[in-house]
């Protein structure tokens, strides 16, 4: 674009546009003033703006109106395809389809929301949605929220207790935890109290290898600690230690009504209150609009019934 045109691109309003196009199918200054809501003496500025601009008289004056000059007819399906595209831009987003949606949703997660929440997820777009495809990747909060940064995942589910305002945090609900052990171990035998619960060795689920977590900080307050006696990152190769150890662990408790039977695990409420999380759909802000992501979390949020769980042994954290 040259700078002469630059400069009379800035000349143009969209309400001269749309004199124009008025003047083309009125062909009266006095019909297009009442049509627009205007004064003459605006519809009559306008006109002579657009003479400026486009070097051409463009409406002559008739006994019967305004008649066109061949330049401005020419340059009415021009003026017309961009006062459209303008408008297409004002309206609101099309509805989404998901039936006839094409792409790839990319979820960052940890594998305990990925083996809860991704495959529903894959289910119902498999019947609604055939044409979108997932892709998911098992990682941790801080790499989640930067892989979203940079435009690598569209959400990402999990444990985010602050974002910053680059971010939009939906949440799902909340999510509480669970005892879990081999089938048959002798802490099943009897009902659990706090003395049997930190008696035992437990396994931990750590991405750092910390030994300290949320059970410990509940138990600390308590003036008690636990023996942790093995830490692995994810929670799938807790629950494959557990099914071949006499070891137990403390885990989220959807992850453990869903695949703790396929481990051959039991499981019971802990004898202390640990403090719930908030499990939530994150979407970079730039994606505030979404309409695939919105249809996305919408599905995610029908088949999840993430809710507390507040019931506690006979011993509470104060």
């Amino acid at each position: 674009m040259s700078d002469i045109e630059e400069i009379k691109l800035r000349r143009l309003d969209l309400t001269v546009l749309l004199v124009f196009l008025n003047l083309l199918r009125l062909r009266k200054a006095v019909d297009v003033a009442a049509h627009m809501g205007l004064t003459q003496s605006s519809i009559s500025h306008s006109l002579n703006r657009l003479r400026a601009i486009f070097d051409d008289p463009l409406f002559l004056r008739r006994p019967q109106g305004l008649e066109p000059t061949a330049f401005a007819l020419a340059l009415e399906p021009k003026i017309r395809i961009a006062v459209e595209a303008l408008g297409l831009a004002l309206s609101k987003p099309e509805a989404f389809s998901p039936a006839e949606a094409q792409g790839v949703v990319r979820i960052a997660a940890y594998d305990a929301q990925l083996a809860v929440l991704v495959p529903g997820l894959i289910c119902a777009l498999d019947r609604l949605a055939p044409g979108l495809r997932i892709s998911a990747t098992a990682i941790g909060r801080r790499e989640a929220l930067r892989a979203l940064e940079d435009r690598q995942v569209d959400l990402a589910f999990g444990y985010f207790w602050d974002v910053s305002d680059n971010f939009i945090a939906e949440e799902l609900g909340q999510e509480t935890y669970r005892v879990a052990a081999r089938h048959g171990h002798p802490l099943f035998d009897s009902d659990m109290t706090l003395e049997s619960y930190v008696a035992q060795r437990h396994l931990m689920v750590s991405m750092s290898g910390d030994f300290n977590g949320v059970v410990d900080r509940s138990l600390e307050r308590l003036g008690l600690s636990r023996h942790v006696a093995a830490v692995v990152p994810l929670f799938f190769p807790a629950l494959a230690t557990l099914s071949q150890s006499d070891l137990i662990a403390t885990l989220p408790t959807r992850l453990v009504d869903r695949h703790g039977a396929s481990f051959g695990l039991q499981s019971c409420l802990p004898p202390l209150q640990i403090r719930p999380f908030t499990v939530s759909a994150v979407r970079h802000a730039r994606d505030a609009r979404n309409p695939m992501v919105d249809w996305v979390v919408s599905q995610v949020r029908a088949f999840s019934t993430l809710r507390a769980d507040t019931s506690v042994g006979a011993v509470e954290a104060g």
